[in-house]
């Protein structure tokens, strides 16, 4: 069964992250969801990789702040496509968190999102669009999702608007 493999540095990242779980949620698409850390638990994260792709899994969404090296060495263990997502806190409020997610060596690419709550959804979103690559029933759920989004900012619009 193919699905969508969350991990998360520590439990305090498990507030935002639930947001990705939602997302996904919402579309029906399965996911697990972990904590594992690239410090602390090396050992766990690499053998967990090793088993979610076993299994099925096409995505790895990997949350972490501060040295954030999650996603980098999520994507040191696997081929399949990396998400991640920065999360807050630390001294540099989340911005030492963007700039190691980001900052990725050539041939190690590691797709990343915003900060908090708007990343841990778009890190849902972006999974389940690499999944629509090959899943046309997910695909069509995805352009009545952006349907339902397009007509919801007309429908607020008019609600306030004024024109002359």
């Amino acid at each position: 069964m193919k699905f969508v493999s969350i991990i998360m540095g520590s439990k305090s990242d498990y507030e935002v992250m639930k947001e990705c779980a939602k997302t996904l949620e919402n579309f029906s698409v399965p996911y697990e969801l972990i904590i594992s850390s690239a410090h602390r638990s090396p050992e766990r994260t690499k053998n967990y990789i090793k088993t979610a792709e076993e299994k099925g899994a096409k995505v790895f969404i990997a949350a972490a702040g501060m040295a954030a090296h999650l996603a980098g060495a999520v994507a040191a263990t696997t081929t399949k496509p990396v998400i991640g997502v920065p999360m807050k806190g630390g001294a540099m409020d989340g911005m030492d968190a963007m700039l190691s997610t980001v900052q990725m060596p050539a041939g190690m690419p590691v797709a990343t999102v915003a900060l908090g709550r708007a990343g841990a959804v778009n890190a849902g979103y972006l999974a389940m669009q690499i999944l629509a690559i090959t899943d046309n029933e997910l695909a069509i759920k995805m352009k009545e999702d952006r349907i339902m989004k397009e007509k919801k900012v007309e429908t607020d619009s008019k609600e306030i608007e004024v024109i002359i």
